[in-house]
């Protein structure tokens, strides 16, 4: 443990709540309460459909819209907005005490009684347990998609949001706490997407060898906002800042799941504030 040197050395308060203010001119500040719990009563909006998918089109939702497509799942989608606060509302909490999209509701659930799912990989086992489709049925091979899962779940995707917190959406005057935020999970990121290439290296095309599974669905997301979203406000993009380019192997991986249309489609659920925003097109090409 190194010496503390109390003239010069950063010491922390008795208490974290001290430090809360510090917080202001973060663009999710007036959002963040160190308690759970509902804020309003508001209720959630019901569709008609088998399942209720409540989400916002970010890469932890983007993931479970890509597993319903590719189930071709009968499933109504409901978008989320984190400006109203829908996801504090007593609706959203009842289905996720966390308060975290996405969330779903199956009502033919267990026994045939609804069901409650949150956390974005448990959705995926789940559905895609249920449906016998995107898991490996060999024991070894369906312990490494596992593998990958839990690796996304608690590495990838994250470290990812906690560089793009620094990266993009922290106070624009806290340049020095940006440069260490952005350089600590910048390079954690980079080690982070090295695996991922390496690993890319030894398969045919996917996560777990020839066989296309929710670990390829649950990664590609994050890996995707990599390499064209986070856009700092002077015009400096993750992909650049990053080196995303190096990473030869995952970038043909990403190419050949964006090549799927159910992907695409998938990315596109609960954007722009609309569930299924394909649908609306083809509703306004036909008037």
């Amino acid at each position: 443990m190194s010496e503390f040197n109390s003239e010069t050395d950063w010491k922390p308060p008795a208490k974290v709540e001290t430090l809360y203010a510090a917080t202001a001119g973060n663009k999710f500040a007036d959002m963040n309460r160190p308690t759970a719990g509902a804020r309003d009563e508001r209720e959630l909006p019901v569709g008609t459909a088998p399942v209720q998918l409540y989400s916002l089109a970010t890469p932890n939702g983007h993931k479970v819209g890509i597993l319903f497509e590719e189930l071709e799942l009968d499933y109504d989608a409901h978008f989320i907005s984190f400006s109203k606060r829908d996801q504090f509302s007593k609706g959203f909490v009842d289905i996720n005490p966390n308060s975290k999209i996405p969330a779903v509701v199956d009502r033919d659930g267990p026994g045939g009684e609804p069901l409650n799912l949150f956390e974005s990989g448990s959705i995926m086992q789940y559905f895609a347990e249920k449906h016998g489709k995107f898991l490996p049925t060999d024991p070894r091979k369906r312990a490494e998609c596992f593998n990958w899962i839990h690796w996304q779940m608690a590495g990838l995707g994250p470290m990812c949001g906690n560089f793009g917190h620094f990266f993009v959406y922290a106070p624009a005057d806290k340049k020095e706490t940006r440069d260490y935020g952005a350089a600590r999970y910048g390079m954690e990121v980079q080690r982070l997407c090295s695996v991922l290439d390496q690993h890319l290296a030894t398969t045919n095309a996917f996560m777990v060898g020839d066989e296309y599974t929710i670990a390829d669905m649950v990664i590609f997301p994050w890996y995707h906002q990599l390499t064209v979203g986070y856009t700092h406000a002077s015009g400096v993009n993750a992909a650049a800042f990053l080196s995303t380019d190096q990473y030869t192997h995952a970038n043909a991986w990403a190419d050949r799941l964006r090549a799927r249309p159910q992907v695409m489609r998938g990315m596109k659920v609960t954007s722009g504030g609309v569930g299924k925003p394909w649908l609306e097109a083809k509703e306004e090409d036909k008037a």
